[in-house]
């Protein structure tokens, strides 16, 4: 047992979205402060979209986030196209599976190459990652060869890879032509053994912290459809979702925590893999067989793991996709309707939602947003807790890389910087 009294403040968080600290205090050899807070997060884009019309909010609340705009996008059309009635074609359908499969390979790939990865290897990030070491060697360039397939796919498909153009109610403002997706094909086939050897370095290297938290994820993974699935409790209809997660403030935080039938909740690559993983891909299921064993999973650090693998699932998802892609005339101009619809999807980081109550006129009511990190905050602070509590004889510098490491694996959408935070501790 420690008795020593610790006073640990991290003043600047980076490479997060935004600006975040956190605060601890050790009194006789336990924790009995710890204090996580997003102190820059409200941007008021609910209030910004009221008297709108509801056929211009996708596109505004795509500025949520510069690095998973594209999940704003498909949420808040979602939940637009549900207020007015909107019908999607299959074919919309798939395409918009493709869009997102593109965000999570891109994204998913810069957590684990550029943020996750250089732990492992005890380095301060990928570019100090020595070229003359071809393991190192090759982890630097797969980064790249890696994200730049979901790239790919984001342009193709959007016209961007990020706050994609073409996306718009109903469909697309200009559908990409079959021989442009067949062209990707060979670029994805290409990443699958570079992703392959990123599951391998995480699942031997990877730490472990038990984290008893109940999980949320849509069910299945096409990531765009279903209802939500929580490790404990019935199913979640859409309509349902907003009174079985129900808002908590936090005092010290600006960002909003969220309760899932009043306990705190986690979501992300690891609650998705924990309820779904029969439903990956055949393909993705038998390469990745040795690590599907780690699940169902309560190693927060195994969200890692689940990442890779959902890199898998997405290239092999995409591929079958595009070899089945048939294009089709752009969308004509969509009705408007009074109503209110919701849009569920799961962004790289997390399920996220998106309400919307549209007038007569098509003009917007109220809106409503809640984010992955929203629902991820308290159980960060929670994770944080226990990895101090079990850590207390540790040296400064390794209780401020574990520190980030926790924090890192939950992989918070937050923007990003060269180093994760500036640990002070007075004892």
């Amino acid at each position: 047992m420690h008795t020593t009294d610790i006073d640990i403040s991290l003043e600047e968080i980076t490479k997060i979205e935004g600006a975040a600290s956190c605060d601890i205090k050790v009194r006789n050899g336990e924790v009995t402060e710890c204090r996580f807070a997003i102190t820059e997060m409200r941007r008021f884009y609910e209030e910004a979209i009221r008297g709108k019309a509801a056929a211009a909010v996708p596109g505004i609340v795509a500025r949520v986030c510069g690095t998973c705009s594209n999940a704003h996008l498909l949420a808040s059309v979602k939940a637009v196209e549900s207020a007015m009635g909107i019908p999607v074609s299959p074919n919309v359908s798939r395409l918009r599976e493709l869009l997102n499969y593109g965000l999570i390979i891109r994204d998913h790939g810069l957590h684990l190459y550029i943020f996750a990865l250089p732990d492992l290897f005890g380095k301060e990030s990928l570019l100090a990652f020595d070229e003359n070491e071809p393991s190192e060697h090759q982890f630097l360039h797969d980064c790249f060869d890696v994200k730049e397939a979901g790239n790919r796919l984001g342009i193709a498909v959007g016209g961007r890879s990020v706050h994609a153009p073409f996306v718009r109610l109903g469909g697309f403002s200009k559908f990409p032509t079959e021989n442009e997706l067949i062209a990707l094909i060979p670029k994805l086939r290409e990443a699958r053994p570079m992703i392959l050897r990123l599951l391998e370095v995480f699942a031997a290297r990877s730490p472990v912290l038990g984290h008893d938290i109940n999980t949320l994820a849509l069910e299945g993974l096409t990531f765009l459809n279903g209802d939500l699935t929580p490790s404990a409790g019935s199913r979640i209809a859409p309509s349902e979702y907003r009174k079985r997660v129900t808002p908590r403030d936090i005092p010290h935080s600006q960002a909003t925590g969220y309760l899932l039938d009043g306990k705190p909740v986690m979501v992300g690559a690891l609650a998705r893999l924990n309820a779904n993983r029969s439903a990956l891909h055949p393909k993705t299921r038998a390469d990745a067989s040795s690590y599907l064993a780690r699940f169902p999973s309560r190693n927060i650090f195994d969200n890692n793991i689940a990442q890779a693998i959902e890199m898998l699932h997405a290239i092999d998802n995409s591929i079958g996709i595009i070899e089945s892609y048939r294009a089709e005339p752009a969308t004509g101009t969509p009705k408007t309707a009074a109503g209110t619809g919701y849009g569920i999807i799961e962004a790289p980081r997390g399920t996220l939602y998106h309400e919307i109550e549209t007038a007569a006129d098509g003009t917007v009511i109220r809106g409503t947003i809640i984010v992955p990190t929203g629902l991820n905050q308290i159980g960060i602070e929670m994770a944080i807790r226990d990895y101090v509590n079990t850590h207390l004889g540790d040296t400064k510098d390794s209780l401020s890389l574990g520190i980030e490491t926790v924090v890192r694996a939950y992989d918070p959408c937050m923007s990003c910087a060269t180093h994760f935070l500036k640990l002070r501790i007075d004892r």
